[in-house]
């Protein structure tokens, strides 16, 4: 394994680019331009969104609860991890008992045991163990933050206690990753030298990194799933923000596979055989408000917003990427229900819900990303966004920063930056507590969870007590669409788009299913 450093610029980064892919022999490589401004964090949870999940977390590390990625015609749902069954305990609802894999080596030679869940737990719990680590803490809060303990039961099974009971804990395990406590332990705890040298069960092992420019994984041989052995040699991830060098890039096979093409380029790039790939999926591009410190406090004002946006133009900016978003979640989730209001395009009730709350001109400002993961074409979509609002009467103000920035906003909430009415983060709504409860449950405010604009309402809370209480899964599935209806009431974001997901590919790359999900399975694709 081995850490190549350099000073050079991003300019001198994309010049390299241009000049020319680097070639190693007899070995099949699968270049990934991503959207990310850098390359995510290898030391166990990443950075960089959820693409920093999808391409370097489940990538390198397992977690106890995988996604099921292989099917493209219906939306995925979790699968076998590291651990192979759970179940609640029947005298107990505050406890899960997990068996684990048996036979599982780390990618450093040692076994995975049970005793590497509760190290991998206190090192993202327990500031007190010498492998804590704070702002791993700090980004898996939101899913760990209901643990109250592990308990080992044997080498192979363990029982997670809970501090509240959660029906819906084992779609939380999917996002936490296991790393190896004999490589972290054999560096003395220090994380800077394990991200020259990280250690995971996943499918592909670390070989090499310059920062800013690439990250370069190969496959794991001895991969625990024979099935998901990688079908290409090394996967090299190069952070590529800028839409139309993604595209260029790809034109002129320096990569072979592309994220979020711009949509003005995608007809330039079917004409010279590449391939576009698109499938619904749950993820929307929308806003998350403040509820406290600004004029989005008044549902008028909420309203006002979602019924000022013209989805139509927007998906028309797009060239028809996109589907119309009038809700937290695709109608073809199956906890989508039937709202009883529908925010379509209608500037002048727009404007009457403004002047009813006397709010004209209505004051509002957005911090909005240049890119990131699944922002889609960020800038040319909030300038739209902004210029759509302000027609109503708002007096909107783009508050514009580079990706983790913007996270660095969301994380601690409102409380941080009360001047901010909104921010743009696009957010995957795969499972129930991501696509709904996080974003309005008072236990969520940030900084505790992802409730950023610290929503808080009484009857919402008790029925998300209800849905943690409810095993029965018809009986939960009634309370979550019960929840989304009362978001759409509420108007508790403003909704834009939900995204398709377009991706391009090379003519070469073959084996790609793009999974429902904002996770996906690179491991079957082939480079010919």
């Amino acid at each position: 394994m081995r850490r190549l450093k350099t000073t050079v610029s991003a300019m001198s980064i994309m010049a390299a680019l241009v000049m020319g892919p680097v070639q190693v022999s007899a070995e099949s490589v699968l270049r990934v331009a991503m959207t990310a401004g850098d390359i995510p964090v290898t030391i166990g949870q990443p950075d960089q969104g959820f693409e920093g999940y999808r391409f370097v977390g489940y990538s390198l590390y397992d977690p106890l609860v995988l996604w099921d990625l292989a099917k493209g015609d219906t939306a995925a749902d979790i699968k076998p991890g590291l651990a192979t069954a759970w179940k609640i305990d029947p005298e107990d609802n505050k406890r899960w008992i997990v068996d684990l894999r048996k036979g599982v080596k780390w990618h450093d030679g040692c076994d995975f045991t049970a005793e590497d869940v509760i190290w991998n737990f206190d090192r993202i719990s327990d500031d007190k163990a010498p492998q804590f680590h704070p702002k791993q803490f700090a980004s898996i809060r939101n899913r760990t933050g209901n643990i109250e303990k592990i308990d080992v039961l044997d080498p192979y099974k363990v029982a997670f206690i809970t501090k509240q009971p959660d029906s819906l804990f084992p779609y939380q395990l999917s996002y936490w990753f296991m790393i190896s406590r004999c490589q972290l332990t054999k560096l003395g705890n220090d994380y800077e030298a394990y991200a020259d040298a990280p250690s995971g069960t996943g499918p592909y092992k670390f070989d090499s990194i310059v920062p800013q420019e690439r990250l370069e994984l190969v496959k794991n041989e001895g991969y625990w799933d024979a099935a998901r052995v990688p079908a290409h040699d090394r996967l090299v991830l190069i952070p590529m923000p800028e839409a139309t060098t993604r595209a260029a890039a790809l034109l002129s096979g320096q990569v072979d596979f592309v994220e979020a093409p711009s949509p003005d380029t995608i007809p330039r790039l079917e004409s010279s055989g590449m391939n576009i790939v698109t499938a619904p999926y749950p993820h929307n591009w929308s806003y998350q408000l403040n509820f406290v410190d600004g004029n989005f406090k008044d549902k008028k004002v909420r309203q006002a917003a979602n019924y000022a946006i013209n989805r139509e133009e927007m998906k028309a900016l797009l060239g028809g990427y996109m589907l119309e978003g009038y809700t937290n979640i695709p109608p073809s989730t199956p906890y989508h229900g039937t709202p009883s209001v529908k925010y379509t395009y209608d500037p002048k009730k727009a404007a009457a819900l403004l002047e009813e709350a006397g709010c004209k001109p209505c004051k509002i400002t957005l911090a909005i990303s240049t890119s990131g993961s699944g922002q889609m074409q960020p800038l040319s979509m909030n300038e739209l966004v902004k210029s759509q609002l302000d027609a109503v009467g708002f007096e909107t103000v783009l508050d514009v920063m580079d990706w983790n920035a913007l996270l660095d906003v969301a994380r601690p909430g409102r409380t941080k930056n009360p001047g901010i009415d909104g921010i743009n983060i696009s957010r995957a709504l795969q499972d129930p507590f991501s696509a709904l409860i996080r974003h309005v449950y008072s236990k969520q405010h940030a900084p505790a969870g992802s409730n950023w604009g610290h929503y808080s309402n009484a009857g919402v809370d008790a029925l998300i007590d209800e849905i943690y209480t409810t095993f029965d899964p018809p009986a939960r599935l009634a309370k979550l669409t019960e929840l989304h209806e009362k978001m759409v009431e509420e108007a508790v974001m403003l909704w834009i788009a939900h995204d398709i997901n377009p991706r391009a590919l090379a003519p070469n790359v073959k084996g790609f299913v793009q999974a429902q999900s904002w996770f996906q399975d690179l491991t079957p694709i082939t480079v010919e």
